[in-house]
């Protein structure tokens, strides 16, 4: 057995152990990965309490990136400071970027085959039913009164009919949610994040933990600023390199640039993260097709690891078809690895820089209600991702309507997608009238695409690929 060092909550070598366990078990999205996270850590291992467990996932609820990872991150530096950070993330990311990558590989050579492209078609028609489910999940969360739906509903209108960005919009809601509490409006008293209750509350002081703060957890500023810089010059020095040595619209660079920016604008979880990402990656950049977009998402959904790691999908296909001089898998595997670097490597760094001054500031009310009206406005994000998907990905022509400042997304009904469509609404009784689980419905979805195209032989061209 390990010996801890002082300071140290945990063994180093049962502290991997763990978080590898936490790693291998990470499926369905972040409200799964937070609930494992929080039977393992909370109510099997006892390493820290209730209160503590949700005030870290506050924190990484307000920040940018994916709150499942983050709370990994932070989880891991009280028990076991820098190194334990360093090890509890990287060890939640790899083994679905190992996944990814072989998927983004196997897609980018075979895709277009008529099995395949079959089993994608299922696999869009359970991802649909599940992003609706995640609007469901979080609303049933987030609005508990008139202001809450007030703030999602605008948030739908502005993304949706305004086109604002979603950064501001994330902004806006986390401002009005923070003015609301300081000026006492009862609407904005948030509460707990998205974590899960217990039936039987582990008290801080019966845990490993304890109720005191550790030593090094304690606010340091000379501490967080000399681990900010490193992490920040990791960050920073390969996109610069990129752009200086081979042009800022070359595509290893776009790749690096957009994928730092998503860095830093995205709040309010996965699902408002890939809202963001599908919005640009496909209408922006051209880099993918709606229907690609959610090919990717079902591999994020059927592998362990944080839902987001289909960015790195995303950068393996933006480089492969335009690989320029190179071998395109080669591009590909380059591009993925690129993005999941600018991705994750920032998520480090708002932990490090923020944690030891949030461990003082358990209870603050105010960012508690800025993390609340956040979660509200993400609902009509999310909304606003599961009704693009569905128009997009069910009908084969979707055109844009302009009245006045707002701008519509109409869906041509003679284009319908009809096996696509009676897929998605077998999938949505399954998921809501059988409570069929993620993984199951996906692999089912994906069974009953092939088994499609076994009898009809259809294959791309009549509609299995959007």
């Amino acid at each position: 057995m390990t010996t801890a060092r002082p300071g140290d909550a945990v063994p180093f070598g049962e502290a991997f152990k763990v978080w590898a366990r936490v790693a291998a078990l990470s499926f369905g999205g972040p409200a799964g990965q937070i609930a494992v996270m929080h039977r393992i850590l909370v109510e099997e291992k006892r390493w820290l309490g209730e209160r503590r467990f949700l005030h870290a996932l506050n924190y990484c609820m307000l920040l940018p990136g994916p709150e499942a990872q983050q709370l990994a991150i932070y989880i891991g530096w009280l028990m076991n400071r820098t190194a334990g950070g360093l090890m509890a993330g990287a060890l939640f990311v790899l083994p679905g970027f190992l996944a990814i990558m072989g998927l983004s590989i196997l897609y980018a050579l075979f895709g277009t085959l008529g099995p395949v492209a079959a089993l994608f078609f299922g696999l869009k028609a359970a991802v649909l039913v599940v992003v609706v489910q995640a609007v469901i999940r979080v609303g049933g969360r987030a609005l508990k009164n008139k202001v809450m739906i007030g703030l999602a509903g605008a948030a739908f209108v502005a993304i949706y009919a305004l086109h604002v960005p979603f950064p501001v919009i994330i902004l806006a809601a986390g401002l009005i949610g923070y003015a609301g509490s300081r000026a006492g409006i009862a609407a904005f008293t948030a509460g707990g994040g998205h974590g899960p209750k217990a039936a039987h509350e582990v008290p801080d002081a019966e845990t490993l933990l304890g109720e005191e703060t550790p030593d090094h957890a304690r606010p340091n500023l000379s501490w967080a600023l000399r681990i900010g810089g490193v992490l920040f010059v990791l960050w920073a020095v390969p996109v610069l390199a990129l752009g200086l040595t081979l042009g800022w619209d070359s595509p290893f660079a776009k790749i690096a640039v957009f994928f730092s920016k998503m860095a830093v604008v995205t709040f309010g979880g996965a699902y408002a993260v890939l809202a963001y990402v599908a919005q640009e990656a496909v209408q922006t950049y051209g880099w993918l097709r709606p229907g690609e977009m959610l090919d990717g998402l079902g591999m994020a959904e059927t592998t362990p690891g944080p839902l987001i790691i289909v960015t790195q999908f995303v950068g393996f296909m933006a480089a492969y078809r335009e690989a320029g001089s190179l071998n395109p898998l080669l591009a590909g595997v380059l591009g993925g690895v690129l993005t999941t670097w600018v991705t994750f490597t920032p998520c480090f760094l708002w932990i490090f820089l923020g944690a030891p001054f949030v461990e003082a500031l358990r209870g603050a009310k105010a960012l508690n209600a800025a993390l609340a009206a956040i979660t509200a406005a993400v609902v009509g994000v999310i909304l606003n991702l599961a009704l693009w998907f569905g128009l997009h990905v069910l009908f084969g022509d979707v055109r844009a309507f302009s009245v006045g400042p707002l701008r519509l997304d109409v869906p041509m009904l003679a284009s319908v997608n009809l096996p696509g469509l009676i897929l998605s609404l077998a999938a949505a009784v399954a998921a809501f009238r059988f409570k069929v689980g993620v993984i199951p419905l996906l692999l089912a979805c994906a069974a009953a695409g092939v088994l499609y195209y076994l009898a009809t032989g259809f294959a791309t061209g009549s509609g299995l690929a959007a």
